[in-house]
């Protein structure tokens, strides 16, 4: 992982300034979707360029100890053994970039990680997950617990309402709280863009998350209606790439929601190339949410 995020100062004048051209980045969004992705031998290396990005996730009401098993088994082993010797590629320790699971799975993952022999990360989601909304109290005492188990990454959700109603201060005293909860875990804020109404409030959010410490931002929970779009990934990329070129700091970037096809993942991949450069083309800079994408990609790598 990239090194931990110290944060900065907050400036609420020019926060208030900031405007986001509506126009512009849809039509942005719109060359994203039309252009072309690589293709033939350049396809294969760039999905498993993919695979390596993914932060593989199960967040469901059933999950058990044997599910955390098998999501563990296939991170450490994502691509069938007979396609990676086929591209030479059986020897070079490709895995997911991490696992994600609920706080009360952490010590399931690390379990099972640990008996494989296995230094693959465990992120966890935390801070009232998915909806913000429980006492901030509470979501502290979650981020701890997630801590103690093992998790080194943790996926922060942050309370949207402090976004809508323009409560900016309060939204960075909150996530420089969960900064502190997090210790040495990487953080990673989750913005839910579904929720925050407009292109300017995730501009904003993005700015305010990074001020506070966050070592990538993201845009969805995956719980939402609107999840990962290519408009809002572009805001939260300028975003990312302005604040570098203010202090100098590097901030990954997640979108998560609704990512299932191996041809959406080479689009996210050269939308990153474009918009933040080569430096944020791997795990440290870049992860992928999914539950699903890989059977695809696996399905594309063997066509």
């Amino acid at each position: 992982m990239s090194v931990r995020n110290p944060g900065t100062k907050l400036d609420l004048e020019w926060i208030a300034k900031v405007k986001v051209n509506t126009q512009a980045v849809l039509k942005r969004a719109q060359h994203v979707q039309g252009q072309k992705t690589p293709k033939k031998q350049w396809q294969a290396a760039w999905l498993l360029k993919a695979v390596t990005c993914i932060d593989l996730t199960t967040l469901a009401g059933d999950d058990t100890p044997s599910n955390i098993h098998r999501l563990c088994l296939k991170a450490i082993q994502p691509v069938r053994y007979d396609l990676l010797k086929k591209m030479d590629m059986h020897d070079k320790g490709i895995t997911t970039a991490a696992v994600c699971v609920y706080p009360s799975r952490v010590a399931d993952a690390i379990k099972l990680l640990n008996a494989a022999n296995s230094s693959l990360p465990v992120a966890s989601v935390a801070t009232g997950f998915p909806t913000g909304q429980t006492p901030l109290e509470t979501r502290l005492q979650e981020v701890h617990m997630a801590v103690a188990d093992g998790a080194t990454e943790i996926d922060i959700v942050i309370n949207r309402m402090l976004v809508l109603t323009g409560q900016w201060e309060a939204l960075y005293d909150e996530i420089c709280q969960f900064r502190q909860a997090c210790s040495d875990a990487h953080m990673k804020t989750i913005l839910a863009i579904g929720e925050l109404g407009t292109f300017t409030n995730v501009y904003k959010a993005s700015m305010v998350a990074m001020m506070a410490g966050s070592d990538f931002i993201k845009t969805s929970t995956g719980k939402e209606v609107v999840n990962a779009t290519y408009p809002v990934a572009i805001v939260m990329m300028r975003a990312i790439r302005n604040y570098f070129l203010c202090t100098g700091h590097k901030v990954g970037f997640k979108p998560a929601g609704g990512i299932r096809t191996a041809q959406e993942s080479l689009v996210w991949l050269t939308l990153i190339k474009e918009e933040l450069g080569n430096d944020w083309l791997c795990p440290h800079l870049f992860r992928l949410g999914a539950s699903s994408l890989l059977a695809d990609i696996e399905r594309s790598t063997i066509m």
